[in-house]
């Protein structure tokens, strides 16, 4: 490890005062190159901040916890704790978190408690195994993917605001609305405007924000939206009002089968709604099904991009491509042919230089000279990394 001197002293120091964990009094800082890991809980009663180096939280028989009176503002950040790390007090990530093993967990009780990333914060490998099970935020940021999730599952919800949000905080439940656990009133699935069909009683996310945004947010075998409707097009994100107090449509349009899929709300301003869930009682999207592709971009030929030979009657077209979460990674205009497994979206996409990884994305094409929007899913195979 590259680290000043002064860091050695001071954590000595610390260890020699509080036995059970790391404890930090005064101002420790991890300079550029520097790293340092945490293999024991923090405590932090001091200042932590200003660091351009990496902290990586790391352990496997016992959960790690980060307490103490003042929140702890990390530059890079790697979390590697097979039983998790629990927050007591905020973490703030100035530039990325990396998810290898174990959930940074907070409690949902205490929403003010969260994984805060600043203006260009960011998360990197998010999956089931490593997530925020709780409250995540961020701060001066226009656009957004929660890394959260429950114990078992990343439940990501991506926020696209008209602005930069000061302030915007997810968390995910797996819980029936209609007893919520960390909330104070219920969000009776019964009581809803008349254009929507029926609620989801599996599943909800808490999303706060002052600025008018559009979500994505996407279902799984366990959303069970069977139960909802047989028309997967159907599907539409609902929020229950704080203005009514009942469930209201968002919105906006869907894409996938009963077992996987995402909606796409239209605009509305999170802080008017306590939660969001799924309702089956939508408008069907008007989209109608192409063929299934198969896309492998190894340079043999076969199957290198993506064609449509129906777009041949309507150059005019637009084309767009989502991950298995909703995640925008192509935009198209006019589309002929570009797609090669590479992301043109800004802003998503981490190292989108290297391509798409393998697995199932979900495609909409508009062809304005037709009137008609097409639907449908791809397999992206392996790349050619030569």
């Amino acid at each position: 490890m590259k680290l000043l001197p002064y860091i050695f002293i001071f954590m000595a120091f610390a260890f020699g005062k509080a036995q059970s964990g790391n404890y930090n009094q005064g101002n420790l800082r991890i300079h550029q190159d520097g790293k340092i890991g945490f293999h024991a809980d923090l405590i932090n009663d001091g200042v932590i901040d200003d660091n351009v180096g990496l902290a990586g939280f790391y352990g496997n028989a016992n959960t790690l916890e980060v307490s103490g009176a003042f929140a702890a503002t990390f530059y890079d950040t790697e979390f590697m704790s097979q039983n998790g790390v629990l927050l007591s007090t905020p973490i703030n990530i100035a530039n990325n978190s990396n998810f290898i093993s174990g959930n940074v967990v907070t409690e949902r009780s205490q929403p003010a408690i969260t994984l805060n990333y600043f203006d260009i914060g960011f998360s990197l490998g998010e999956s089931n195994i490593s997530k925020v099970d709780g409250y995540a935020s961020v701060n001066n940021q226009q656009n957004f993917t929660f890394p959260v999730g429950d114990n078992t599952q990343l439940r990501a919800l991506i926020l696209n605001s008209n602005s930069n949000n000061e302030v915007a905080k997810c968390a995910y439940f797996f819980e029936d609305p209609n007893n919520p656990t960390s909330f104070t009133t219920d969000f009776n699935t019964n009581i809803k405007s008349g254009n929507i069909g029926t609620v989801s009683t599996e599943e909800f996310w808490r999303l706060e924000g002052s600025v008018a945004s559009t979500i994505n947010i996407s279902w799984n075998n366990r959303s069970n939206i069977g139960v909802l409707t047989d028309d997967p097009n159907n599907v539409i994100p609902v929020g229950w009002s704080k203005a009514t107090n009942q469930w209201v449509s968002l919105g906006g349009t869907s894409t996938g089968d009963l077992t996987q899929g995402f909606v796409v709300s239209a605009s509305f301003v999170p802080d008017d709604y306590e939660v969001i869930t799924f309702s089956g009682g939508g408008e069907p999207s008007d989209l109608l099904t192409l063929d299934n592709y198969l896309v492998t971009p190894n340079g043999d030929g076969i199957n290198d991009v993506l064609e449509f030979p129906e777009l041949e009657l309507s150059p005019n077209n637009h084309m767009r491509i989502y991950d298995r979460y909703g995640l925008k990674v192509f935009d198209k205009q006019n589309y002929v042919n570009e797609f090669n497994g590479f992301s043109n979206v800004d802003g998503f996409v981490i190292n989108k230089e290297k391509g798409l990884p393998s697995g199932v994305y979900f495609y909409i094409i508009s062809m304005d000279d037709l009137g008609l929007d097409f639907q449908g899913y791809l397999y992206l195979g392996t790349q050619n990394t030569n």
